[in-house]
């Protein structure tokens, strides 16, 4: 198929496509022609998974291209790319410095320590915690540390909900679509839950 047919199936446009190939978020396609190239099956559903990255998981090109490396490495297995998924999308949120940090540290810490999570001393999800709880108080928003422990059980269910979604570990692009997607899913459901409590 050519770039235009490519368009019409995933409802990316032409221009926007031409901008993923430039970053390298889609292999290029076979050469068909003079200044024509071929797409096929592979091409469709890589850039259906960039679209819903950048427009429903709002990731920036940056992030996505770290992403589409793991998935194309042949290096990483399917396991593997759902940790990968968490932490690069948290190494690009560090911890803001100042006097608050220090603080914050410890409260993320002990928080860790309670739930028994472990092993995520110099993990980036630890330091987004950090950053997250550092903004908190930055904010006047310590109450929200009060519902923490709620938040923590309700994430472990969620987790677990993961793993079984993403099944057989060799699935590259399945570990790294719930990785990233669960998160959106996550947030879309939560809004229709306070929604609910609101309105109900």
């Amino acid at each position: 198929m050519r770039m235009a047919d490519l368009s019409e199936q995933t409802g990316v446009s032409v221009p926007t496509i031409r901008l993923y190939l430039r970053e390298g978020l889609l292999p290029p396609g076979r050469s068909a022609a003079r200044d024509q190239a071929e797409y096929n099956a592979a091409h469709v559903r890589r850039l259906k998974l960039v679209r819903t990255l950048a427009e429903y998981g709002d990731l920036s090109i940056a992030i996505i291209r770290d992403l589409i490396a793991h998935l194309d490495d042949p290096e990483a297995g399917g396991g593997d790319l759902l940790g990968i998924a968490l932490a690069v999308t948290a190494r690009h949120h560090p911890p803001p410095p100042g006097p608050g940090r220090d603080a914050a540290e410890g409260i993320v810490d002990n928080l860790l320590r309670r739930r028994g999570w472990t092993g995520l001393g110099q993990h980036p999800t630890r330091q987004a915690l950090i950053g997250l709880v550092t903004s908190l108080a930055e904010l006047g928003r310590e109450d929200m540390l009060e519902v923490f422990d709620d938040y923590c059980a309700a994430a472990e269910r969620v987790a677990e909900a993961d793993l079984r979604a993403v099944g057989d570990p060799r699935d590259r692009g399945r570990a790294l679509e719930i990785g990233v997607l669960g998160d959106v899913v996550l947030a879309a459901l939560r809004r229709a839950a306070q929604a609910h409590k609101l309105t109900g």
